[in-house]
């Protein structure tokens, strides 16, 4: 399903451009100056290291000493994985953890849903910073594009939900309530053990330094295009939440992630087809370097372990 998603924003972002916007997407990717395409890769490379790096840090913690390549190749090979299935990258590398290092699968997929509860945070953080620097013209964006008395009556709906959402959790007995609130518990409890963690400032630097390099690495892409060369910080910052959420929300952000740009970058007056363009070449730069690290790791595991 979310394949088939992702080919239809394909299509339906190939059915609505016109043809000279197609040429010029066209022309975009050859005139772009691949340098920066290169070096976008080059940074992205320390944001695999780092990922990896962190994650010793966790397993220490449990007492498991791993093979710093077996935690690379396995994510590698969980982005690799994200492709096919949104999430299944994460039951992977607990998987492969499992296999070539001998740590539970339980405590290995632990650690990498911490992983994400901090990944996520740093998120949030960019979120509201980008939030109050760009509030006025996101403000404006959203009120022209619908009616004030829309606006009103969706956050009117929504608090209501949240509010009925609210008191169900509190005080329903249903039993899938109990489970989510079993899982809730343990993604608090993996939370809470990075504080009790010995290296828990390094894991944390790390966790910084993974993010930042995710950010310069779409940075450094805007000097591939003439037309994008002068975009202000803020934008780029911008356009890095929106892409950010659309490669969670889908696979890789295939079809979304280019839509998600000319969506965003439209709003600072950026025509759709630059956008576009500029969408396509980050996507598809980083999704072949993500399919080459993640086959190659896959063949190299079981050799790299063959005792």
């Amino acid at each position: 399903m979310p394949l088939l998603l992702g080919f239809g924003l394909i299509y339906y972002q190939y059915t609505t451009l016109s043809e000279e916007e197609l040429y010029k997407i066209k022309s975009c990717f050859e005139q772009a100056d691949y340098f920066y395409i290169y070096l976008s890769l080059f940074i992205a490379l320390f944001g695999y290291w780092a990922r990896a790096y962190r994650w010793k840090y966790s397993l220490l913690h449990l007492g498991y000493q791993t093979d710093f390549k077996n935690d690379l190749m396995s994510v590698c090979v969980s982005y690799f994985m994200n492709l096919t299935i949104p999430r299944s990258g994460e039951i992977t590398r607990a998987a492969l953890l499992k296999k070539y290092e001998n740590v539970p699968f339980d405590k290995g997929f632990g650690t990498i849903v911490a992983e994400r509860i901090v990944d996520l945070l740093i998120f949030f953080l960019f979120v509201g910073l980008a939030f109050i620097l760009q509030f006025e013209k996101l403000y404006g964006f959203i009120k022209e594009k619908i009616a004030f008395e829309k606006i009103m009556l969706y956050a009117g709906v929504g608090i209501i939900f949240s509010l009925l959402f609210l008191l169900i959790w509190i005080y329903a007995e249903w039993n899938i309530i109990k489970k989510l609130k079993n899982k809730l518990s343990g993604l608090i409890e993996g939370m809470l053990s990075i504080l009790k963690m010995k290296d828990k400032w390094k894991y944390i630097f790390f966790s910084f330094f993974i993010w930042l390099s995710y950010l310069l690495m779409f940075y450094v892409t805007i000097f591939a295009l003439p037309e994008t060369t002068n975009i202000s910080f803020d934008i780029v910052i911008m356009g890095f939440i929106f892409g950010s959420l659309a490669v969670g929300f889908t696979n890789g952000g295939l079809g979304a992630y280019p839509l998600a740009i000319a969506m965003i970058f439209s709003i600072y007056g950026i025509s759709n087809d630059i956008g576009t363009a500029f969408g396509w070449l980050i996507w598809t730069s980083q999704t072949i370097l993500t399919i080459l690290l993640g086959l190659l790791s896959y063949a190299f595991l079981p050799l790299y372990n063959k005792k």
